[in-house]
């Protein structure tokens, strides 16, 4: 097939200087735009590049907060496990006093218990709406997990006075009283 050019050559409608002249400028166009590369700006495909970014970033989001709530979850199931595990029996009958966000509440438990806990060897821990009471190395463990479920510790109980008298005996212990004193 004959290009329309050599057509109209044969036609009688062109010349073959004009035909030179036509080519010489479609090859310089060509020249121009292969120099300048300018990429053609495509307005649907700007909008569907910011579309699939947008719905990248949104997805990122979405898996981000799926993340935060399995951690929340393996959380709370590390501490449910950590308190059953552990908890130690409460049966008895000296009633135990402590208190939960200013309010004071009441466990019976057996008098070794008791002990224990005054001791700072057990704590109070709140398990589904219940109290329990574990090893004090376990509720340090369960402290790290989540401060919320460690309810009552003697050890870190400020208002107690029964670990201040035995520190400041203990203190004082190094200084002899003199027996001449007189006031």
């Amino acid at each position: 097939m004959a290009s329309l050019q050599d057509q109209l050559l044969k036609a009688g409608l062109a010349d073959k200087a004009s035909a030179k002249q036509a080519r010489a400028d479609k090859r310089k166009k060509q020249k121009q735009k292969n120099k300048q590369k300018q990429p053609v700006v495509d307005e649907a495909t700007i909008a569907a590049q910011q579309a699939a970014e947008e719905k990248k970033a949104r997805s990122r989001e979405l898996n981000q907060l799926q993340q935060q709530e399995r951690e929340k979850r393996s959380i709370v199931a590390q501490v449910k496990q950590l308190i059953t595990v552990n908890k130690q029996p409460r049966d008895g009958e000296t009633l135990l006093n402590f208190t939960h966000d200013n309010v004071v509440k009441r466990m019976y438990v057996s008098d070794e218990v008791h002990k224990q806990v005054t001791k700072g060897r057990l704590a109070v821990v709140l398990l589904d709406d219940a109290y329990e009471l574990v090893p004090t190395p376990v509720a340090d463990k369960i402290a790290q997990r989540d401060e919320a479920s460690v309810v009552y510790r003697a050890d870190l109980d400020k208002s107690g006075s029964d670990g201040k008298d035995e520190d400041e005996d203990d203190w004082y212990a190094e200084y002899e009283i003199p027996d001449d004193l007189t006031w």
